[in-house]
């Protein structure tokens, strides 16, 4: 059952789905999978979701933090916090750096691996190109 403190007010801004997945260039089927994970709870109009601002803050924060490469879990404990009252902005954005920090020593660490992996394969294709290079003047004597 929802209240009058549920619904939002008629000068309060609202979204529809397809609004919001045009703004964000997502699916609906994206903002409602969210919205299945609980990360997002729109309210109804019959079976029309209402998007709140509170709803759009979230789902911007998500994207944000997919294209950062965080898991959903991440994710959740991150936005969760957008509503803590108790640790505030300031709570959500010191839990922000410390994710921060870990994935990006965790992209460092990929990209050491990828920079040995391109150095290794540059080692063999060069030893690939030389032996190809022999073979081509053994066959011309």
């Amino acid at each position: 059952m929802t209240t009058t403190l549920d619904r939002p007010s008629a000068a309060a801004p609202r979204w529809s789905i397809a609004e919001l997945a045009r703004e964000f260039e997502v699916t609906a089927r994206t903002i409602r999978f969210y919205e299945a994970e609980g990360l997002i709870a729109p309210s109804r109009d019959g079976q029309k979701r209402i998007y709140s601002q509170r709803d759009r803050t979230r789902l911007r924060l998500i994207l944000r933090g997919k294209r950062l490469g965080f898991s959903l879990g991440e994710i959740r404990e991150i936005v969760d916090l957008y509503d803590d009252a108790e640790r505030g902005e300031a709570g959500q954005l010191n839990l922000l750096l410390e994710r921060i920090a870990q994935r990006r020593a965790e992209l460092d660490s990929k990209r050491r691996d990828l920079e040995a992996a391109l150095a290794e394969l540059d080692r063999v294709e060069g030893d690939c190109r030389a032996r190809l290079r022999e073979l081509t003047r053994a066959g011309r004597s």
